[in-house]
């Protein structure tokens, strides 16, 4: 019976080490995010990588996640009219979409 025990011990510890390790590997890019690798050894990658799950090598790749939503932002514009007065227009027709 001890030896059955320890057998169990042996394989739990053995399943929670991979699972660890599995679960160090594995990284996820949402939706309007971008990522680029920085490798230890080669420095950033060359590549951009989708929204989805993915797949590095523990302690040698690092993702770095970015924001590439685009935004709306409103733009404040002063006009002149044809008298002396100056008006401020802010709205739908001066808003401009941009990324941060």
């Amino acid at each position: 019976m001890a030896q059955l025990f320890n057998r169990l011990g042996s394989l739990g510890l053995g399943i929670a080490i991979a699972g660890g390790i599995a679960s160090s590997a594995l990284y996820n890019v949402d939706g309007g995010h971008r990522a680029v690798i920085y490798d230890r050894f080669q420095g950033v990658r060359n590549y951009v990588v989708g929204e989805g799950t993915h797949f590095i090598i523990p302690w040698v790749q690092k993702p770095i996640i970015y924001d590439v939503r685009s935004r709306p932002r409103n733009v404040p514009v002063i006009t002149g009219s044809k008298g002396r007065s100056v008006g401020s227009v802010v709205g739908p027709a001066k808003r401009g979409i941009g990324r941060l």
